[in-house]
């Protein structure tokens, strides 16, 4: 048995509960629920091999501390032709650059044809990438931006200027028509020469422009001329790692359990495999294991080390398999196996919860969401907030009922606001949006802070791969600045207050768990750590301008944990 031979199957001092031979169902890897006992079993073990502090023979966890180097492992429970249990590990990706590692499951791809695809194609990357830094920097290049920027500063403050200059004078203008009397003769001749003064700084304004545009028509083309010389390289390069990447996959060959067989690009048609699709450790389990004529039982990928550039992960917890990059090629790798559906995340029943009203007027409700109500309907039209207060028959016959202005996650509990009306919603949205509004989060986190207060800036977007999860992305996130203060600490967990300057998706969550944030995350958040009774993070104090008599209001709710 080719895993056997070469030592990558490890026994497992188990018993099945069906007869051996016996056709068992598999958990899906894309089950939302956690893994079975079973697959738990095998991680536990690689868990425990990885504190002792080696991956493989010569290769130290300590490798995964650095800021880009946790990784995901996964292991496959299987039964062999005698009924033996034993299990299967691989890694995601490389490890230290190395596709393959003693006693774990090697790639998909053939090794060979793969080099002499990546020899040949690196080599022209390197070429591009090195003619386009070198242009780059080049001295004329370096010599016409300077330039550039320094003519748009000139122009930007000398427009600046005389924009300020005019002002003064229409100003002075205005005062002087004001005092101009209508019976006195000289008022016609004096209203003409303040009309004539107005024409001579419209005159000015289009003087100054035009010379700056002269100006830029003299050193724009030559660095219009450059920039596209760079785009072009750039374009090239982009081109070849499209094409180079498309050779790449076409080492891939993927056979199922029904014994077919296919290569990876068709498996993503009519569009592209994502980057890193089919170097997951999954896929790598799944073909070693049909490979062995192994009947697989159960499977999990679990995190180890720091968490990556991104955040959202966990060391030691548990992940499905992400549906946007692996379910195409793992569909297929399963075919043949009596495969479970996937248990989905789905709201809970809600409706023994309390709803609270806080406070009430003609304009507004403010109200104390428990953890586990939505603040707006799904697509479902599930219980929520929004759906409650419709309910009410104070709401009956309005021109529209009750609004969220703002939301609260499922899992968050706490201050939410509703407008009564269209106009009142309208308001309080302005003052959301000029940040206005003051708000204050209590969590406990998972950790200790290396500080007592700070703020978190990190740029956060939704994780298209594997939604609805958020990832700091400094370049494509959107802004979010969150303030923070330790309330109390007791044992390895800690009281926090946050203070959110934005209102991003998951804001609170990511700055809690990222690394550059806090690097701990909220005790019971199933997304960004891990999942327990609740998510233990509260909405306790919310202050805006009242939308109809703008006093300053404040409303408090204390967190029930």
């Amino acid at each position: 048995m080719p895993a056997k031979r070469s030592h990558i199957w490890t026994e497992l001092p188990l018993q099945r509960s069906a007869p051996p031979g016996t056709q068992a169902s598999l958990q899906s890897p894309f089950d939302e629920l956690g893994p079975s006992p079973l697959a738990v079993v095998a991680a536990e073990i690689v868990k425990a091999e990885l504190r002792r502090g080696w991956i493989a023979l010569g290769v130290p966890v300590s490798r995964l501390q650095g800021p880009t180097g946790g990784k995901m492992f996964g292991v496959l429970v299987a039964e062999d032709a005698e009924g033996q249990l034993g299990f299967l590990r691989a890694f995601s990706g490389t490890m230290g650059g190395r596709f393959e590692l003693p006693g774990y499951a090697r790639p998909i791809f053939d090794a060979r044809r793969r080099a002499a695809v990546e020899t040949h194609g690196e080599q022209v990357v390197q070429a591009l990438t090195s003619k386009g830094r070198a242009l780059a920097s080049s001295l004329e290049v370096r010599e016409l931006r300077e330039a550039g920027k320094a003519l748009a500063g000139r122009e930007r403050d000398a427009l600046g200027a005389q924009r300020v200059s005019h002002q003064e004078q229409r100003g002075q203008r205005r005062i002087a028509r004001e005092r101009l009397s209508p019976a006195k003769e000289s008022a016609a001749a004096s209203l003409h020469a303040l009309d004539q003064e107005s024409r001579r700084n419209k005159w000015e304004r289009r003087e100054l422009q035009a010379a700056y545009e002269a100006a830029h028509l003299c050193l724009d083309p030559h660095l219009a001329l450059l920039e596209h010389c760079l785009g072009t390289l750039d374009r090239m390069r982009r081109g070849v790692c499209a094409r180079l990447m498309r050779e790449i996959h076409d080492t891939y060959l993927v056979v199922n359990f029904d014994g077919q067989a296919s290569p990876l690009r068709p498996l993503y048609s009519p569009g592209e495999p994502p980057g890193g699709a089919g170097d997951c450790a999954l896929p790598k389990l799944l073909a070693l294991a049909q490979a062995s004529r192994l009947r697989p039982l159960a499977m999990t990928e679990f995190w180890w080390g720091h968490p990556p550039p991104g955040g959202g992960r966990v060391e030691g917890a548990f992940y499905p398999a992400c549906v946007e990059k692996c379910a195409p090629l793992l569909s297929f790798q399963m075919k043949g196996l009596k495969v479970e559906a996937p248990r989905r995340f789905s709201v809970p029943d809600s409706t023994a919860l309390e709803l609270r009203i806080v406070f009430e007027d003609e304009w507004i409700v403010v109200v104390d969401k428990p953890c586990g109500l939505l603040s707006v309907p799904s697509r479902g039209g599930d219980d929520s907030v929004q759906e409650r207060l419709a309910e009410r028959e104070d709401f009956a016959g309005r021109s529209g009922a009750a609004l969220p202005v703002h939301r609260l996650d499922l899992d968050t509990s706490g201050l939410l606001v509703a407008a009564r009306d269209a106009a009142t919603y309208s308001a309080l949205q302005r003052q959301f949006l000029h940040r206005s509004v003051l708000k204050r989060y209590v969590a406990i986190v998972d950790g200790k802070p290396k500080q007592k207060s700070g703020t978190i800036d990190l740029a956060v977007r939704v994780d298209v791969h594997d939604r609805p999860r958020q990832i700091h992305d400094p370049e494509h996130g959107r802004p979010a600045i969150t303030d923070w203060e330790v309330v109390a600490a007791a044992g390895k967990r800690t009281r926090v207050a946050f203070f959110p300057r934005t209102g991003r998706t998951h804001q609170i969550r990511v700055h809690a768990s990222h690394p550059l944030g806090l690097g701990a995350a909220i005790v019971g958040d199933r997304l960004y750590g891990r999942g327990g009774k609740r998510l233990m993070l509260h909405a306790e104090a919310l202050e805006f301008d009242h939308p109809a008599t703008g006093a300053r209001v404040r409303f408090e709710s204390l967190a029930p944990f």
